[in-house]
């Protein structure tokens, strides 16, 4: 069985990035995504851009505030999708937690990660963290 989480082999048709060093805010995260797709040829629809962003700006916010930071942030692309992976140090599994509509304490960045995306998977590395690997449609 493969890890859904692995690095792919990407061919030729395919193009991969990785963001070093890691963010350590969610906009260097933005900033990293809008970069990797800027060199994407055809270009990802706008939709898709926005989405990656998004995403990309999520799970790293996820990652830095309950997770103890990201270690790794990557994206990749073949024809139809675009891919963003962020390793953290936490094995704890994201969890859905009601929304706090004052705005202070979130609730909102897991299920808006799991609709913007066509897939997320999580894979457990132990003891020695997670990474969360998300894709859409390009």
């Amino acid at each position: 069985m493969t890890d859904p989480c692995a690095t792919p082999d990407f061919t030729a048709a395919e193009t991969v990035s990785e963001a070093a060093p890691p963010p350590l805010r969610a906009s260097e995260a933005r900033e990293a995504a809008a970069v990797f797709v800027a060199q994407l040829n055809p270009a990802p629809s706008a939709r898709a851009v926005q989405n990656l962003v998004l995403l990309s700006s999520e799970l790293v916010t996820n990652a830095i505030r309950y997770a103890g930071g990201v270690t790794a942030l990557s994206f990749g692309a073949d024809q139809g999708a675009l891919h963003v992976r962020v390793v953290d140090p936490s094995p704890t599994h994201p969890q859905c937690r009601a929304p706090d509509l004052t705005g202070r304490t979130g609730g909102f960045g897991w299920p808006m990660v799991l609709r913007l995306a066509n897939n997320v998977t999580v894979h457990r590395h132990g003891s020695r963290g997670k990474t969360i690997l998300a894709t859409l449609a390009r």
